[in-house]
């Protein structure tokens, strides 16, 4: 009889080796809490620097679309770093660019200077220590049947950050004022830099070959020519990129929506915490139920549900209530889709390079939030409010949840004779 490999075995059944796994995967989640809590409640922000500067929603939202993009565009660059050199180093950068952009955007006072400030110092900053970087980083360090369920977790410590810090803003912003609190978000940023002692270290390569995969013995180039064929792939792009509109529109706009239907700023900062509170529960959901459904159809089910929730919202009074109601919906879905589209690429292509290629399907999703911000600012500049950017948000939400279901979900790909010669 075939003995279990040394490597499955105390993967498995190491109490040692389980508790340490576990100990990656919650200082993932806590780094990762601070990093989205921090992106995740810059919408509080935007009328409060247009108060004190002048600059106008448009050049804000502007520079908030910036910090989509940026924040997308540098996590397959860091992820290819961590994927090479170990994402502990990563992670410290991040830190300290994330507390740099953040105290500097309490001292400029123009449009490029909020670009830089905002746009590209803090986004770049909180990529370093985000999705991409830290679910990659745990992936290679615990059991394939653990995957699903860790990135749940980790997850689940970004939504909480948004449920911790949207509130925690607005009481420092509403006693103290806004720059006091992005000085406060700024020293938070920093206690990232001690956690990344956990996830120091270059990627172990597997030691049996029951647990390698086919991409374990591919360079980054090979692999990346490899998956840019894949039309799987490029599906899971086309799902998050409205993902990316989604989320990037509600989470810079939401204050707006709530200003304009003449309700306080504390139900939109109420909302954004239901929001991050409902998506804790949604991503462990999400996590477990990986292991046993097929992530595409998880995908499927979110997207459409979104659609539908953003009808009913539309169609419904403009309360608070009406606001909470609409944080939980949204919430229990809200990035509980990040855990299936790391999943699914995984299963595709093996967890050597999943912080470069997750890195990748994050920069599709972060078009979409540069389009979502950007075009948030406008649409209430041109027209006084946000209607057709909800009705738009709908019908990209209804094409993503199709767009999922060609996807071939299977286990990580072989290469076929002479595709290892053509890469």
């Amino acid at each position: 009889m075939k003995q279990p490999s040394s490597a499955s075995t105390s993967s498995t059944s190491n109490p040692a080796a389980v508790t340490t796994s576990w100990t990656l995967v919650l200082v993932a989640a806590l780094i990762l809490m601070i990093t989205m809590g921090s992106r995740q409640s810059l919408g509080l922000f935007l009328s409060p620097i247009n108060t004190q500067t002048g600059l106008g929603i448009a050049k804000i939202s502007f520079a908030m679309a910036i910090a989509q993009l940026v924040w997308g565009a540098i996590q397959p660059i860091f992820g290819a770093v961590a994927d090479r050199w170990g994402p502990g180093r990563v992670i410290v950068l991040g830190a300290f660019l994330l507390a740099a952009g953040s105290a500097l955007t309490t001292q400029v006072t123009s449009e490029w200077g909020l670009i830089f400030a905002l746009g590209i110092l803090s986004a770049a900053g909180a990529g370093a220590g985000s999705f991409s970087i830290l679910i990659g980083a745990t992936a290679q360090r615990i059991a394939p049947q653990q995957r699903s369920l860790a990135g749940g977790v980790i997850n689940a410590g970004g939504s909480m950050g948004q449920f911790i810090f949207a509130p925690l803003n607005q009481a420092v912003m509403s006693a103290f004022g806004w720059m006091q609190a992005m000085w406060m978000m700024a020293v938070v940023a920093l206690t990232t830099a001690p956690l990344a002692w956990w996830l120091r270290g270059k990627p172990r390569a597997p030691s049996t070959a029951q647990n390698a995969t086919p991409g374990d013995s591919l360079t980054l180039r090979q692999q990346l020519k490899i998956a840019l064929r894949d039309k799987s792939y490029w599906c899971l792009h086309a799902g998050f990129f409205t993902c990316g509109f989604h989320i990037a529109f509600l989470v810079t706009h939401m204050p707006g929506e709530v200003d304009l239907c003449g309700l306080s700023a504390n139900v939109a900062s109420t909302s954004l915490a239901i929001i991050g509170l409902a998506n804790v529960v949604g991503s462990l959901a999400v996590g477990a139920l990986g292991a046993h459904v097929r992530m595409k159809m998880i995908l499927f089910w979110m997207y459409l549900s979104r659609a539908v929730a953003i009808v009913i919202f539309m169609l419904a009074p403009k309360e608070p209530m009406t606001f909470y109601i609409f944080a939980v919906v949204l919430g229990s879905t809200w990035l509980a889709t990040v855990p299936p589209t790391a999943g699914i690429t995984t299963k595709l292509f093996g967890p050597r390079y999943l912080a470069t290629l997750f890195g990748l399907t994050l920069l599709s999703h972060q078009v979409g939030g540069f389009l979502g911000a950007w075009l948030g600012g406008i649409a209430v500049v041109a027209t006084g409010n946000y209607d057709w950017m909800w009705w738009a948000d709908a019908a990209l939400a209804l094409l993503a949840a199709f767009v999922n279901l060609p996807i071939k979900e299977e286990r990580p790909k072989a290469l076929r004779a002479g595709e290892l010669k053509a890469a």
